[in-house]
């Protein structure tokens, strides 16, 4: 990352007690970058700080849950009043309560949209008036998952707010344009405490904990790794390296990095006049309905034992 330099920049990331989040804020701080570190938990936040000023890093902490414009503010604004700018958001915030569809209650539901979805947008929009008002441009860093590209089954408030991140990404990078700010959804695989409770990576989660590193197809076939692997793309988006990427979703995990599509038509078929009920069911076999795309995300292929 010795090309990658990010001083005087600063950041905000949030959720970045732990996980993923510190991962991110680890690596901004190491590129260069001051950084306001954000969780809900006060103890959790401020180990976050020091083991960022112990490697050499500049930060903070911010101590609010992510979703309300105050909050989004109030991390803007700490950035602003400490280090004087604020150049890079990563909207990392997250919980889940995973349910199925029948059984998933309004709290349920509420609870991670306003996280996830709301959180991110708050906190973007905040960060671009901000960055408009500097006139220097900037970046957002908008963290997506599989289950947002996908769909995943029990995750219907997380892929829901998963998958309108990834659209956020779309629609701000054309409004935001022309005031140079970049906005990119990145989609990472890691181990963390969300994907340890599933039983097909839990052995090799514990293993890792126990020093061992994950084996290939882990890392490579399916992509999947510790959450440092999946810090060298946040840096690298907020530098002007990537000054000309925006508009994107980026998987990272492992060894793999991966540009995900955006959704567009396939397949297409034509009727003169329009269409009628019956028309559609005599066309649809032969036509747009000939290859049905899948859902979910693909289940891990292990090796046989």
């Amino acid at each position: 990352m010795s090309s990658i330099d990010l001083t005087g920049k600063v950041a905000v990331v949030t959720g970045s007690g732990r996980g993923l989040g510190l991962a991110y804020a680890h690596a901004l701080a190491a590129a260069g970058a001051s950084v306001v570190v954000n969780d809900i938990d006060e103890t959790v936040a401020e180990q976050a700080v020091k083991s960022i000023t112990a490697a050499g890093g500049t930060a903070v902490a911010e101590v609010v849950p992510v979703g309300t414009t105050e909050a989004a503010e109030r991390l803007v604004n700490r950035a602003v009043e400490e280090f004087g700018r604020l150049d890079i958001l990563v909207t990392n915030a997250g919980i889940l309560r995973d349910k199925v569809m029948w059984k998933m209650t309004d709290d349920d539901f509420d609870a991670v949209i306003t996280t996830h979805l709301k959180g991110t947008f708050t906190c973007a929009r905040a960060a671009a008036v901000r960055m408009r008002e500097q006139g220097e441009g900037g970046t957002l860093i908008l963290v997506g998952s599989p289950a947002g590209q996908r769909g995943n089954f029990g995750q219907t408030n997380y892929a829901a707010a998963k998958a309108g991140i990834a659209a956020f990404a779309r629609t701000w990078s054309m409004e935001l344009g022309r005031a140079n700010i970049t906005v990119n959804a990145i989609v990472p695989v890691a181990a963390t405490a969300m994907t340890e409770t599933i039983p097909a990576f839990a052995p090799y989660i514990e293993a890792l904990k126990n020093g061992e590193p994950f084996p290939a197809f882990l890392r490579k076939g399916e992509g999947f790794g510790t959450p440092e692997d999946c810090a060298a793309l946040v840096p690298f988006l907020a530098s002007e390296a990537a000054r000309g990427i925006t508009g994107q979703a980026i998987g990272i995990g492992g060894d793999k990095v991966a540009l995900w599509s955006h959704p567009q038509e396939i397949r297409a078929a034509y009727a003169d006049g329009g269409w009628t009920p019956e028309t559609l069911a005599d066309a649809w076999p032969t036509s747009v309905g000939a290859e049905l795309q899948s859902v979910g995300i693909p289940a891990p292929k292990f090796p046989e034992a």
